[in-house]
């Protein structure tokens, strides 16, 4: 089955079809088909952006949002179930996968999870969806976190997949979370030194790095790498660069004033138990510093949950979302 582009129901967000042809080649066309069939491919205009979606079902809006060092494929395992119930809407997050990377400008603000999460507000309005139910894993849970505290009636119930505070990690390091998180404090460093150095062998970082996180031999599907291999480009990494980079500056200082704040909506947080999340932190003591309303636990595996353990994730979810 092919990904259709369809315009009409958010008209102008779309870009025209011959302009997705020139920025999509058939590697992503043949991925996405196997990995996530019948799923509508949309590319959607934001203030800041250009949004690459994958778009499937027609019950309640369910937005799914990645890390790194993937792209929306990595749901790959579990969205197809999910559209069973909902209207799933995966999407690359700005500077990953097949959405535009901008200049990070000043303080890499471009990069700020303020702007990446009005990213994901903004492309599900255009796709018709003021409120909806939301997961974020690794950078796409930091996402989540900024969307729920900027946009707070957007977003009824959410879920956290192993990811701690970016605020409360960076206050609590020590030696052991500094050698397993090393990226956290390599990638934040003045380009373009991570970006030369890594640039030298992309491959060999991004399967180094896969290969750190993930506890379940066999995992990761093979296509999905091939997948998030094409898009790990020196384009790629330099806008991951920026996130961190922002994550380590401007997205502190947003934290710092919004510190008062809780989320309001229900939150379910999980992690893997074998993963560092869960051996570094008390994760739900963390989140319930956050949030009102949290529950939740640990899932037999590493840093990829939906990869790792997608039946369990599956139960979790299904149980969790209305």
């Amino acid at each position: 089955m092919s990904i259709a582009l369809t315009t009409g129901a958010i008209g102008s967000a779309i870009l025209a079809p011959d302009t997705f042809a020139q920025e999509n080649n058939a590697v992503t066309t043949n991925a996405l088909q196997k990995l996530l069939p019948g799923f509508q491919q949309k590319r959607l205009k934001t203030s800041g952006a250009e949004i690459n979606a994958l778009v499937k079902g027609e019950g309640p809006p369910l937005l799914l949002l990645h890390g790194h060092p993937q792209t929306l494929a990595c749901w790959h395992k579990i969205a197809p179930k999910l559209a069973e119930r909902f209207t799933v809407v995966l999407t690359d997050l700005r500077g990953y996968g097949d959405s535009s990377k901008p200049d990070g400008g000043t303080d890499h603000i471009a990069y700020s999870k303020r702007e990446m999460a009005r990213d994901q507000v903004e492309v599900m309005r255009a796709l018709g969806f003021d409120r909806f139910q939301a997961v974020g894993h690794d950078r796409g849970g930091r996402v989540l976190h900024r969307l729920l505290l900027d946009h707070p009636d957007a977003v009824s119930r959410a879920v956290m997949l192993d990811i701690a505070p970016t605020a409360t990690m960076y206050a609590k390091v020590n030696k052991e979370f500094a050698t397993r998180y090393m990226w956290w404090f390599f990638l934040i460093q003045p380009a373009p030194l991570p970006e030369t150095l890594i640039g030298n062998n992309l491959e060999f970082y991004l399967q180094t790095h896969i290969n750190k996180q993930n506890k379940t031999p066999g995992a990761i599907d093979p296509v999905a790498l091939e997948e998030y291999r094409r898009c790990y480009t020196r384009e790629t990494l330099h806008a991951v660069c920026e996130d961190y980079r922002a994550a380590a500056g401007i997205d502190l200082i947003h934290d710092e004033a919004d510190s008062d704040k809780r989320i309001g909506c229900p939150l379910l947080v999980l992690w893997g138990a074998k993963g560092v999340v869960g051996s570094s932190y008390d994760v739900l003591d963390t989140w319930r510093a956050k949030a009102k309303d949290v529950r939740g636990g640990s899932l037999p595996c590493g840093h990829y949950l939906p990869e790792e353990a997608p039946e369990l994730l599956l139960e979790q979810l299904n149980g969790f979302f209305t």
